[in-house]
Parts: structure tokens; sequence; C-alpha cells
């Protein structure tokens, strides 16, 4: 098992150089989108992670697979790039120079990256709201959302911009009206 910090330092000059090709050809956005696919692939199939990770599966049927699964609309450039990392013999960073990629793009954009957690999903409406909460917070220009769902919260919402974090649940209010309480 690798650590995850020396997956990230092996990943950020990947994910830099993939963003200077990107900027030399105008194709930021579209290299998101593809980097946002692959992420979100990553991590549904454990399947997929253990097969690139694997050493011992040469690196043609790596690259057969990511072939495969990229179809015809995605760049040619973004392609190659891929092809290098399994030459490398790096592709098992792949999912880290993605995330990496897209943190460089939020920052070029000037975009902040909102987890929120809530009980059920949000509405359209409530997503719109967050996301003016988060601007008046950091004075981003944008803001993406990331959503989970916990069950636990009963109701409310979590929303952790950084290293900031705004406690708007249900759970998070008993928890501290519990503490004054107990202080009084």
């Amino acid at each position: 098992m690798r650590s995850a910090i020396a997956t990230e330092e092996i990943a950020a000059p990947y994910a830099e150089a993939l963003m200077s090709v990107a900027q030399s050809h105008n194709l930021t956005e579209a290299f998101g989108n593809d980097a946002r696919g692959l992420v979100g692939l990553l991590e549904e199939s454990e399947q997929l992670r253990t097969f690139l990770e694997n050493p011992f599966i040469p690196g043609e049927g790596k690259k057969a697979v990511i072939n495969r699964i990229l179809g015809d609309d995605t760049n040619p450039l973004f392609r190659n790039f891929l092809m290098l990392l399994v030459d490398r013999k790096r592709i098992y960073v792949l999912s880290a120079v993605c995330q990496q990629y897209l943190a460089l793009l939020r920052e070029l954009n000037q975009t902040v990256l909102a987890e929120v957690t809530s009980a059920v999903p949000l509405s359209d409406a409530q997503q719109q709201a967050v996301r003016e909460k988060v601007i008046a917070m950091t004075n981003a220009r944008e803001v993406e959302l990331s959503q989970k769902i916990d069950r636990d919260l009963i109701g409310g919402v979590i929303i952790k911009v950084g290293s900031q974090v705004v406690d708007a649940s249900l759970r998070g209010q008993l928890r501290r009206l519990s503490l004054r309480l107990s202080g009084s």
C-alpha cells in the first residue's frame, strides 16, 4: 500500500504538466471534464482501480482498457497523457493526478470546492443558496459543490470549504445546545 503523501508528491508534477498542456492548447475545461469523469469512474469501480494499480498486468492491457473506457470523444492529448502514465508505470496515481488537476483548474478559475453533507439530496434552490453562502464567505467567483448524504444528520447541512466548516445541521445545533446547557 502506498502512502497518500508519496502518491500526491508523485502526482503533483504530472498534474502541473497536464495543466500546462491544457493551457497551451486552450483545453483546460475539456481536460477538466475528462478528469472529473475518470475520478468518478475510479471512485465507483474498485475493480478498475485494482486493475490499473496491479504491477503484473502489462502496459498494453492497461492501455487497451483505458482506450475502451475513454471512448472517441476524449481529446487525443489527454489520451496520450494517460498512455504516458502507463508507459512510466505511474498509472496508479491517475486518481491523484486528476484530483490535483481539478484543484489547479479551480484555482485558475477562482472557483472553490464546497463539500456539502446533508441528510437528503439538496434541491436546485438549496444548492443555489449554498453556493451564494459560500461565495459570501470566500469572495470566490464560482463554487463547485461536492455533495454527500449522511442520514445521521437528521436535517440541515454541513458545509466545508478548505479548512472552514459551517455546521448548520440539526445534530450540530443539538450538540451546541447540549454544551451550553452543561456549561451553565
